[in-house]
């Protein structure tokens, strides 16, 4: 891996590729806006895994104050699978209590979101989520939702959601275990004699959800896979992920692997006893959570299963296909480990490190600061364990990288930092160049940093990279 070896490049051709930098991360800035017509233009043809994982209890573990095991999923997802793949988070939350959700957890940034109980389908992310029509016309079909409150208002039992649980087509409720099951055969006969034609998921031991009949999580994941299949593009694999009773349906889709992750609640581990006990693509993890993902990733060989979080000896991590996502991932592993003291303080470690950059390399800090790389580096080496004890993770999203030159590549990612409770982001960009005759190696030659929008630091001439 670079971090631990010399690699070079010439100084003419290095000022050459710094010169045009800017105009091509411009470019490719720019290329990077999801594109609204299609579901899955980041990718030119079928995607190698479309992971679908529900988030509450399966992808984020609220029980995990430091949320360990979704910081190995991030950096297992960004270092391998990134640029050929789909992540599709599935959950109950509608676009309103979706939001904190992000902000509060490490969470990745999804090619697809499904919300409020398989009722939204959502392409892209931030503020330019689109929203897809042909879902919300399709679940038109016998639904009025002033009919489904007014039933339910005949129901003393059942205590409202949150206003922001409230959909168009999702009617959210409380109520009791015991008294849930005939609610719901009631209610279901009421709504049917007034011409509704409903769906009612009781899920978690107390969430009741009324949706359009042909609403749902696994609904929803078939109209996208259709909608792939007349594209051409379906997906080679699909791995589903799940907890609760509202997760069954997606493990009922004949196409696709699934896991139940440790953590499962009662209903749905009721559902795989009585409908799919025998079915060997369906798989009980041993993990919770996002490590029970991982666990699946292996169990089905769908791919590289271990995170590059895994390992403390980054000289032990070897992988077939080198590349600058992983160079990326490692960089950023390594940075925070050292400044949470937790790899060797040594003089000649530090050194290969900073040899990896090129002598010219400029940073551009977020601040609009142009500084020779090696500075920064310096700057670096006086911070290790500044974070020792402390609340300190860092970790990339939305990497992506464009090789535009026989060994030359363009990186564009997200690089988080959570510093105790303050989260910081920079969009950012890395010219790299890699050398056949030095295996597994990249040198940075340029990086520029602008601040998310939105971010706003405590002392933001403290940030180091």
């Amino acid at each position: 891996m670079v971090l631990y070896g010399l690699c070079s490049i010439s100084t003419n051709k290095a000022m050459n590729l710094l010169s045009n930098c800017v105009k091509i991360q411009n470019s490719v800035s720019q290329g990077a806006q999801p594109n609204q017509t299609h579901m899955n233009s980041r990718l030119n043809g079928s995607a190698r895994l479309m992971l679908v994982s529900d988030l509450d209890y399966t992808m984020v573990d609220h029980d995990e104050p430091e949320n360990l095991s979704l910081l190995r999923f991030n950096a297992l997802w960004e270092a391998n699978y990134r640029h050929d793949s789909l992540l599709v988070f599935s959950t109950g939350r509608s676009p309103i209590t979706y939001k904190p959700l992000r902000n509060e957890k490490p969470l990745l940034t999804p090619d697809i979101t499904i919300m409020s109980v398989g009722t939204e389908i959502m392409y892209g992310y931030g503020e330019a989520m689109v929203p897809d029509d042909g879902w919300k016309q399709h679940l038109n079909h016998k639904w009025d939702r002033d009919i489904v409150v007014e039933e339910t208002n005949k129901f003393p039992q059942l205590t409202p959601q949150e206003e922001g649980e409230q959909r168009p087509h999702k009617v959210s409720f409380y109520v009791e275990k015991v008294v849930a099951s005939e609610i719901m055969n009631v209610l279901s006969q009421r709504l049917e004699k007034r011409g509704l034609d409903v769906k009612i998921i009781y899920s978690s031991g107390i969430a009741l959800d009324i949706l359009p009949k042909g609403a749902g999580k696994g609904q929803a994941l078939a109209y996208l896979l259709k909608k792939f299949k007349l594209e051409g593009k379906l997906p080679y694999n699909i791995l589903v992920c799940g907890d609760s009773g509202n997760d069954a349906e997606l493990f009922s889709l004949p196409e696709v692997y699934g896991v139940m992750v440790s953590n499962a609640k009662e209903e749905l581990l009721q559902w795989y006893a009585e409908n799919a006990h025998r079915n060997s693509n369906i798989l009980h993890a041993t993990e919770r959570c996002a490590a029970g993902i991982i666990q699946a990733i292996g169990n089905f060989h769908l791919g590289p299963n271990v995170s590059p979080r895994d390992f403390k000896d980054f000289q032990k991590c070897k992988v077939k296909n080198f590349s600058p996502a992983h160079e990326v991932v490692k960089f950023y592993l390594f940075y925070e480990r050292w400044r949470r003291a937790e790899v060797e303080k040594s003089e000649q470690y530090f050194q290969n490190l900073k040899s990896v950059f090129h002598p010219l390399a400029i940073f551009v800090h977020p601040l609009g600061v142009e500084l020779p790389i090696h500075q920064c580096m310096d700057a670096m080496a006086k911070s290790y364990g500044d974070k020792q004890g402390k609340q300190f993770w860092t970790w990339v999203d939305r990497l992506s990288s464009v090789q535009i030159g026989s060994d030359t590549w363009l990186v564009k990612f997200d690089k988080w930092e959570l510093n105790d409770d303050e989260r910081q982001c920079s969009l950012t960009t890395v010219l790299m160049s890699s050398k056949s005759e030095v295996p597994d190696a990249y040198t940075w030659l340029h990086m520029h940093q602008t601040w998310f929008d939105g971010v706003e630091l405590k002392e933001p001439e403290r940030w180091v990279f």
